[in-house]
């Protein structure tokens, strides 16, 4: 049984997503978004609101896992970056709670959730809502937090079932 921690990175609404997996079930524990608009534009307040967030989701919800989406190259430099600063205020909670970090791209975590890497935004909320039999569908930062939350762990599984089958091989072949 793990718990798990999805991130959804932005500088204004970075989006959160808790699920417990017990083997192939998940459970949904809870999810939202971080706001940090009530900031103004001052970033360093933002990446502040961001941290402290953050870190007080993992000490409410005690995740063993975090996973977060990986920076895309936008069209807009200056936003990649604002991006990437919201994800490192994201991080530095998660290292300064002793979790390692996992990291998928926005195509690996639509194939993960919906089938395909262009999913669009509405397609990743059905099928968040459908896995975690959830009544109502999610908000969009959200969701896509639970996604990537639902992504690690069916990763997890993969590597986890992959290391136990070279177990096996290791073992037969030492017998």
């Amino acid at each position: 049984m793990s718990i798990i921690l999805g991130i959804d990175p932005g500088s204004r609404f970075t989006g959160y997503g808790v699920i417990k997996q017990n083997g192939r079930q998940f459970e949904y524990l809870g999810s939202g978004c971080i706001k940090a608009l009530s900031q103004g534009d001052d970033l360093g307040s933002r990446l502040q609101t961001i941290f402290t967030g953050v870190s007080e989701i993992i000490r409410q919800f005690n995740p063993d896992q975090f996973a977060i989406e990986q920076v895309f190259m936008a069209k807009n430099p200056d936003s990649a970056l604002k991006l990437g600063q919201a994800r490192g205020a994201a991080i530095v909670a998660a290292t300064n709670n002793s979790l390692v970090i996992a990291e998928y791209s926005a195509r690996q975590i639509k194939q993960a959730v919906v089938g395909t890497g262009a999913a669009d935004k509405s397609q990743v909320q059905h099928m968040v809502k459908s896995i975690l039999k959830l009544p109502a569908t999610p908000q969009a930062d959200a969701a896509d937090a639970l996604a990537v939350a639902l992504c690690h762990a069916h990763s997890f599984s993969a590597i986890a079932k992959l290391a136990g089958q070279a177990t096996k091989t290791v073992r037969r072949r030492l017998r």
